[in-house]
């Protein structure tokens, strides 16, 4: 069976709601910085699988892998930058929505 493991890094910590005391009285900024930051997180690990993409071409080349683990490795980097299109074009969809509505 095949596993998608591109969401299941460890490293990747899915964003939750937090329903203790101090999150019901966290400011609206303070909420955007939260979000801000998991974003920024999730963008980094993108980059660190096309650089891990990268890395890993370079040692096929040199002959130290099969092409197996490379192509698996280059495929997550790109289902990982494909996810990461596809929820762009989702946020600035739902903006242009909200800008189109009428008060």
């Amino acid at each position: 069976m095949i596993q998608n493991t591109m969401l299941n890094l460890p490293t990747v910590q899915p964003l939750q709601l937090q329903t203790t005391e101090a999150a019901k009285t966290s400011t609206p900024s303070e909420s955007m910085k939260q979000f801000g930051a998991y974003l920024e997180d999730a963008l980094q690990q993108v980059s660190q699988q096309e650089q891990a993409s990268h890395t890993m071409n370079n040692k096929f080349m040199a002959g130290q892998v099969d092409v197996d683990q490379v192509m698996i490795t280059s495929e997550q980097a790109l289902l990982s930058l494909q996810l990461t299109s596809q929820i762009r074009n989702k946020a600035v969809e739902a903006y242009q929505e909200i800008m189109r509505t009428q008060i």
